[in-house]
């Protein structure tokens, strides 16, 4: 059983709000008068984080996700319950905390990573990393009040992750950066998972919560109200957000039952689409397209992967992976259910046996939404001469729904006897799907899912059936 590394047990924090900023003198002054109202905004929390863990915290505004964390990462006191946290602890909470705005950005780097433990000497040595990883040139010279919001997570988070926490702390910051930073930073998060790092991530996104946490908690009011896996999380969540308020204490009650069930009882519980709309429904009315709008596909030179991953060449090059139409033509603005080409060329300065080729299309998040891979038996080419030149293509159908989306490529072949990588890039292409008019899909893949409305007058009698809203 994997050791705790995050324990609070019956932890509560009030808040003491005056209706006059005289009243807490005169409070201190004669401590028998009570002049302030009490706000509890955590209520008798009981939770264990393993280490390893990624725990997605998810909730309603003032739910009281922010003053957890603050609880844990030790900013806060609770007001009765204790506290126990073993390990490094890094934090991105509020936007441009722990940064000195007059600072510059290199002083902020020095300041901020002294906080986290690291020596004068560990921070000049990884000084160049994070700034590169930052990638905000020469502002990293320049106060930080200077900087956009952007600058300051980019900034924050190259600090927060350079220290190599035991336990790092994300509270939605990474929704402010643009699609190719969001990724580095996954990916980032991704390498800490992996090697044993305990994570606790706080985001509205539903999608990065269950791709990128093992377990995941509802807080609502102060209240832990459901700690599950992430799938059965969101579900309940994204009811009791659109829920009525009539409603919302049975449903609040009925997801505090969940919390005795076991993992396939709680999710074959679950509704059949799983994340509902208001009061579980989805309308045809809220997805049909209201107006006709046409987008062209295009390539725009400045959409960039920022966080590409080359494996060392072992006798083949991958060379300029990119997305074409039918055509030839490069695009990587794509319009959603078009025929496009994926193709790289592979130059070989070795020679090799039983080559095959493969692709990958992945998420903001890292999650692997599909690919293609020659097969080894039927599909292989046998033998390629040094020097030899193969370009690859890969067809396919854009079924994906609005969203950027990256792109993997490799190449395999026999190294001294054995099947290997001779080269293969991670994140070195990316794209945008463009809204389709016909389509009225939601989340990430497109199944041309066609609606029909069916009216019915106020005698019950169908009057009209149709598949457009005019």
């Amino acid at each position: 059983m994997a050791e705790t590394v995050i324990s609070l047990k019956n932890v509560s924090k009030c808040f003491k709000r005056y209706q006059h900023p005289g009243d807490r003198l005169k409070e201190m002054i004669c401590p028998d008068r009570k002049l302030a109202d009490e706000f509890w905004a955590l209520q008798d929390i009981n939770l264990e984080i393993p280490k390893g863990e990624t725990l997605g915290i998810v909730g309603r505004n003032g739910s009281g996700k922010s003053t957890l964390l603050q609880i844990i990462v030790g900013t806060l006191t609770p007001t009765s319950g204790s506290v126990n946290v073993k390990g490094r602890v890094s934090a991105l909470l509020e936007l441009g905390s722990g940064f000195n705005p007059e600072f510059t950005g290199r002083q902020n780097v020095f300041f901020n990573a002294q906080l986290l433990g690291l020596t004068k000497k560990e921070t000049e040595e990884k000084f160049d990393a994070i700034a590169a990883f930052a990638d905000i040139g020469d502002f990293i010279e320049q106060p930080v009040k200077t900087y956009s919001s952007g600058m300051f997570v980019r900034l924050a988070f190259a600090v927060a992750t350079s220290v190599e926490p035991d336990i790092l702390v994300v509270d939605e910051a990474l929704s402010v950066g643009d699609e190719a930073f969001q990724r580095k930073c996954f990916a980032r998060l991704q390498s800490i998972q992996e090697n044993g790092g305990t994570v606790l991530f706080v985001s509205h996104a539903a999608t990065s919560v269950v791709t990128l946490c093992t377990s995941a908690i509802l807080m609502d009011g102060g209240e832990l109200l459901l700690a599950h896996t992430p799938k059965v999380v969101i579900s309940k969540y994204q009811k009791l957000i659109y829920a009525d308020q009539d409603k919302v204490p049975e449903l609040k009650e009925d997801i505090r039952s969940l919390n005795k069930l076991t993992k396939q009882e709680c999710e074959t519980s679950l509704d059949d689409n799983g994340l509902a709309g208001k009061n579980g429904e989805v309308k045809p009315e809220q997805c049909l397209p209201t107006a006709k709008e046409y987008y062209d596909e295009f390539y725009d030179p400045g959409m960039v992967p920022s966080n590409t991953v080359r494996y060392p060449s072992r006798g083949a090059e991958i060379i300029n992976p990119r997305i074409t139409t039918l055509q030839g033509i490069a695009v990587n603005h794509l319009i959603g259910r078009q025929d496009y080409i994926y193709t790289y060329s592979v130059k070989f300065s070795k020679s090799t046996s039983k080559v095959r080729f493969g692709m990958l299309i992945k998420t903001i998040s890292g999650f692997e939404l599909a690919g293609a891979s020659l097969n080894g038996y039927t599909q292989s080419v046998k033998y390629v001469e040094a020097g030899t030149i193969i370009v690859v293509k890969f067809q396919f159908k854009c079924l994906l729904n609005p969203g950027v989306y990256f792109l993997n490529a490799g190449v395999v072949g026999t190294v001294d006897g054995d099947l290997t990588y001779l080269d293969r890039c991670v994140d070195v292409a990316m794209f945008r799907v463009q809204p389709c008019t016909e389509s009225c899909g939601n989340g990430i893949v497109d199944l041309l899912i066609e609606p029909c409305l069916t009216v019915v007058n106020s005698d019950c009698l169908v009057t009209e059936a149709s598949t457009e809203v005019v």
